[in-house]
């Protein structure tokens, strides 16, 4: 039996809404006491560089408006604002 969060990892999605799905969910679900947004990006950054995707980096002066997308997320459940975040940062 797969965990929702690894059920995202399925190949019928699209790399790229995979990841913010991914990031998305580990920040939602919370599971270590510490580091869950340092380990979502990196697992975000390294799976978008090994689709092909450019390497990005969420710069500092872009953190409050990841945070916002994120918040947004968690709230309404609708991940398509963070989704737009990422895709400008990857020139999509």
């Amino acid at each position: 039996m797969t965990t929702p969060l690894f059920g995202l990892l399925d190949d019928d999605l699209e790399l790229a809404i995979r990841v913010v799905l991914l990031h998305w969910m580990l920040g939602y679900f919370h599971p270590y006491s510490v580091g869950n947004g340092r380990i979502a990006r990196f697992l975000m950054y390294v799976l978008l560089a090994s689709g092909g995707y450019p390497w990005m980096v969420i710069q500092m002066q872009d953190r409050a408006e990841c945070m916002s997308a994120l918040e947004a997320a968690s709230v309404s459940g609708d991940v398509s604002l963070f989704a737009r975040f990422i895709a400008a940062r990857l020139g999509a």
